[in-house]
């Protein structure tokens, strides 16, 4: 048995308290928090208005869902799949298939463990599970940072574009179901002292 394999029945059999969560990134268990009230307000609003671009439209943004790339899980704040989710659905039920996901969000928490998470480890893993845009929403870099990558190659486990706007500037995005999306102000807030 290879160690992807034996990661994945331990995610499989864990329980956790409530308020914590467990992915398998690279070749880890990374068992996290849930986030702040700032995190979730952030998430909330970029949720609120997903749910708008995206009406009539064959695509719906969710969150708290494992995202599943062969042994691997990722839990994204926000995403966005097709809105015929079972269509998308892993095998086993245990979430949805990275390959469905457009579109994935992440807001940093305080602490250079959390940044390295969200900025190396899961760049990585997005751009190996080929999803074709990831965000990153960080209130902790230079008074607010949002980085829209896009071009993943999933051999170099890298993005090829990144674009970087500050916070009071619009954020838009530039492909897929959620094109035309702005993160601004109203989602982000003012940049940040």
């Amino acid at each position: 048995m290879n160690l992807d394999q034996v990661l994945w029945d331990v995610w499989k059999s864990s329980e956790l308290p409530e308020g914590y969560r467990l992915e398998i990134i690279e070749e880890t268990l990374a068992v996290s928090p849930t986030g702040s009230s700032r995190h979730f307000d952030v998430n909330n609003r970029v949720l609120e208005d997903l749910f708008l671009h995206l009406r009539g439209s064959e695509w719906r943004p969710g969150n708290d869902c494992n995202v599943i790339d062969g042994l691997k899980v990722l839990i994204p704040d926000v995403f966005v799949a097709p809105k015929d989710i079972e269509s998308v659905e892993h095998p086993e039920g245990k979430g949805v298939l990275a390959s469905s996901v457009a579109l994935v969000v992440e807001t940093v928490s305080p602490g250079s463990e959390n940044r390295t998470r969200d900025h190396v480890l899961k760049h990585r893993a997005y751009a190996r599970a080929g999803i074709p845009v990831y965000v990153i929403i960080d209130d902790h870099e230079n008074g607010g940072v949002v980085t829209i990558l896009t071009g993943p190659d999933r051999e170099r486990r890298a993005y090829e574009y990144a674009a970087r706007i500050p916070y009071g500037k619009e954020a838009v995005i530039p492909e897929g179901p959620a094109k035309g999306f702005v993160i601004g102000p109203e989602i982000t807030g003012e940049p940040r002292g």
